[in-house]
């Protein structure tokens, strides 16, 4: 019987990877359908995969797939056709190509099985999440960004939406996936006359908000098809103007594809205009924030003075103060107004 997870460190996989002389194609997809064995499905799609090299994080459950990975440009096509006919819900699957690629997204195959490919927190029974709101093509999103009775709601976390968002577009402000569902509704609960017009990243989140949103009573909702990284590269194919500003967050080492040369986010130490995220080279933090080139040369690319001097410790040294530690939020939250510890880049939800 094959290996079902990976055997090797992470650091000689990133070895491995970067020292490749073949170019890779990083690419995201996702489907709803149902699944009745997706322990079985994880475990043959694992075998498919790598056999083609592919890299990067696929969750698996009884309600679809979600994918971000990168394969070797040679294999695309292959890894392409494998996947429609691997399962019936995924003949003509699509599937959005990164913007901005380097080739060096991930380094690792990682795939689970969850219980939602999107952790929404939704527990109410009659909740049909095949029942969703209008696609949008590029042509039309911009007609709708023109559109006086059109409110555009990015169903993206604070630190996605801080670098990079349409114009006007309604931010909701919570943490996760599981929060924004019920205060987009409460936000919105005056606009059920509007068209609403939900986006993600890549289509995933928007799309189960928007048959959320008509669970909850709303009849004109739409969400972007294949959601920014799909808007952009069509509106470029089709010589539209591209009307999302900034970067676009995504969950990989790339970290942000540049949309627009627009920056319109801040360094979250000096204030300085910066759109780059890193996270905090303390191993003991880990935070991710936007730090620019001059503050990282200041702080050593830690987000503190006290998580500078800890990565000055000893291991050992690190390890004492670590000890009992609570860690708080993953991420740099300025409603909350100051850096906070945590562990680790966040998955997308």
């Amino acid at each position: 019987m094959p290996v079902l997870h990976n055997l090797v460190s992470n650091e000689e996989l990133r070895a491995r990877m970067l020292a490749e002389s073949e170019p890779r194609t990083t690419v995201s997809f996702y489907k709803y359908f149902t699944l009745d064995d997706a322990k079985a499905f994880r475990d043959a799609l694992y075998v498919a995969l790598t056999k083609l090299k592919v890299f990067g994080r696929v969750y698996v459950a009884s309600e679809g797939i979600n994918a971000q990975i990168s394969v070797p440009a040679s294999q695309y096509e292959t890894m392409k056709a494998m996947l429609y006919a691997f399962h019936p819900a995924l003949d003509n699957l699509r599937m959005n190509i990164a913007l901005d690629d380097d080739g060096k997204s991930f380094w690792v195959l990682r795939l689970k099985v969850r219980e939602r490919i999107v952790a929404d927190g939704i527990t109410d029974d009659t909740f049909d999440a095949s029942d969703i709101g209008g696609y949008l093509k590029a042509n039309e999103v911009n007609a709708m960004l023109d559109d006086p009775d059109a409110v555009f709601v990015d169903m993206r976390n604070h630190y996605e939406y801080e670098v990079g968002h349409f114009d006007n577009a309604m931010e909701i402000p919570a943490d996760t996936f599981r929060d924004q569902l019920p205060m987009a509704v409460e936000m919105l609960k005056d606009d059920k006359e509007k068209k609403i017009v939900m986006y993600c990243t890549g289509g995933i989140r928007c799309e189960k908000a928007s048959a959320w949103m008509r669970h909850n009573g709303f009849e004109n909702v739409y969400h972007v098809e294949g959601g920014i990284i799909e808007y952009a590269r069509r509106a470029r194919e089709q010589g539209l103007p591209v009307r999302f500003k900034g970067k676009n967050f995504v969950f990989d080492e790339r970290m942000g594809e540049r949309i627009s040369d627009d920056v319109i986010a801040n360094c979250h130490q000096c204030g300085a205009a910066c759109d780059t995220h890193v996270n905090c080279k303390n191993d003991g933090c880990h935070l991710l924030f936007i730090q620019c080139a001059s503050c990282a040369e200041q702080y050593k690319e830690c987000c503190s003075p006290i998580c500078m001097e800890e990565l000055a410790l000893t291991p050992e040294e690190q390890r004492a103060r670590r000890a009992g530690r609570e860690n708080g939020n993953k991420v740099f939250n300025k409603s909350r107004g100051k850096l906070t510890m945590t562990l680790k880049i966040p998955s997308a939800e």
